[in-house]
């Protein structure tokens, strides 16, 4: 039989800490001395150790950034790189998203499929292949972030005290292998004169998402308040009601992960809109009608300028994140993806550009530069006949919008697995998250498979 069906007799103790690592709210929070994501982050990577350390592998903590399990022996290290942060819960759940909760064959809780179901999957990978006394050719290493949520620098520290592998993986995409992904760019939009009427303007708890829920406090005549509520009275997005403090407006959207933002309803676009055919600039300062100009409610960056699109990745798209906005500061965040073959530096040139008339500062908060690895890489090749062995036939290549940890392998990885193209959506960065048990556990079979083969495979250097 595949090696990989070695994993399907794990199952229940994979469940089990499954559970354990769900229960604990692994959101990044304030550093604090020697933790630098948090605590919870710190706990949720101390736990896993543990439960690596009590299945009898080799473990490291590498200041609280990341750590590692390992198994095998050689000069050479295959890397599995995964992530045990996760992203808010936010609104909407239909269960505890830090409970497991089992229902029609679905597991749900925030984490379970973006990353702790692949993290805890590739720990005991590394134990079966302990249990069958494999002789490896090269140590095998899970790897475990605490801040790839947050685009942190959690493995570039990792690697500055550990070996770099000669390849590897991370299991944080879908099948077939992803060998194109796009440059992440992440913009900060503040300045400009504050608003007149808008006392309060909140939306988004991330950047990387579209955001759900707005809120607005408006100052307004009654006059004004009347032809915002008559604009709104036929879309059920809206609600108002009137406070002491002016006119509260909240607007209802649907998340989505930013590298999809098609896929979502922004809840702070749609009501910067709204206040934008009512109030004039002055009312609304210079951020938010910035807005309402130049991003409205598109996803592709036409107004600002950066449309664009190549052959090997696709077309950029723009996500509107988090919007801050009142009397005392404004602030919002972009997540642009862009195409493979496209240049960060202009983009970022092009909406500093734009930014300048409304008296406005763009500035890069941080940028993941794009990944392309050749399809006839000896990697390729080895996934691919990994994926064949328990599936029956190879895998495709694709590009993603996604960024994950592959980009830190410098030319060694990529992105590969643990959903597949035919499962609907597992609502990453959504409410009810969830991964479906079947196909968790055939991922399972994949990961252990070419585990098993990065051990095994004889001219590392070709790879």
């Amino acid at each position: 039989m595949p090696f990989g069906e070695h994993i399907l007799s794990y199952k229940s103790q994979i469940l089990d800490s499954l559970k354990t690592m769900i229960s604990i709210p692994s959101v990044v929070s304030e550093a604090q001395p020697g933790k630098p994501f948090g605590s919870e982050n710190a706990h949720a990577l101390e736990t896993i150790l543990k439960i690596a350390k009590n299945l009898g592998l080799e473990t490291k903590n590498v200041g609280n950034y990341a750590g590692h399990a390992v198994y095998g022996s050689g000069n050479e290290y295959a890397d599995v790189l995964c992530h045990i942060d996760v992203v808010p819960a936010g609104d909407e759940w239909q269960t505890d998203p830090f409970t497991t909760v089992e229902k029609g064959g679905l597991l749900y809780g925030r984490g379970t499929a973006d990353d702790k179901g692949a993290a805890v999957v590739a720990l005991y990978c590394l134990k079966a292949l302990k249990d069958a006394g494999l002789k490896t050719k090269r140590r095998i290493r899970v790897i475990f972030g605490c801040g790839e949520e947050v685009a942190s620098n959690d493995i570039e520290q990792y690697y500055a005290s550990e070996p770099m592998p000669v390849f590897g993986f991370t299991p944080d995409s879908d099948y077939g292998i992803c060998n194109r992904e796009k440059g992440i760019l992440r913009l900060d939009l503040t300045g400009g004169d504050t608003p007149s009427a808008v006392r309060h303007f909140t939306s988004g708890t991330v950047v990387n998402a579209v955001p759900a829920k707005a809120e607005a406090v408006v100052v307004c005549s009654a006059e004004q308040a009347s032809a915002l509520m008559h604009l709104a009275e036929s879309d059920t997005a809206f609600s108002f009601t009137k406070t002491p403090d002016g006119l509260c407006i909240s607007a209802q959207g649907r998340s989505s992960h930013a590298m999809q933002p098609q896929e979502g309803i922004n809840a702070a676009e749609k009501l910067i809109m709204l206040l934008s055919k009512v109030l004039n600039r002055r009312e609304m300062g210079n951020l938010l009608w910035f807005l309402a100009e130049k991003v409205k409610t598109e996803y592709d960056g036409n107004l600002l300028g950066i449309k664009q699109s190549d052959k090997p990745s696709g077309p950029l798209t723009l996500n509107l994140g988090l919007v801050r906005a009142g009397t005392d500061s404004t602030y919002a965040g972009l997540d642009i993806r862009y195409p493979v073959t496209a240049n960060g530096e202009t983009i970022l040139a092009q909406v500093q550009k734009v930014c300048t008339p409304y008296e406005l500062r763009c500035s890069r908060a941080n940028e993941s530069l794009p990944l392309y690895l050749p399809e006839d890489s000896e990697l390729i090749r080895l996934l691919k006949s990994s994926y064949a062995t328990v599936m029956g036939k190879e895998p495709n290549v694709y590009a993603t919008g996604g960024g994950t940890y592959a980009r830190e392998l410098k030319g060694r990885g990529v992105a590969f697995g643990p959903f597949f193209p035919d499962e609907p959506d597992r609502r990453l960065h959504n409410s009810n998250e969830n991964i479906d048990l079947t196909r968790f556990m055939q991922h399972a079979q994949i990961c252990l498979q070419a585990m098993y083969d990065m051990a095994l495979y004889p001219n590392a250097e070709k790879a």
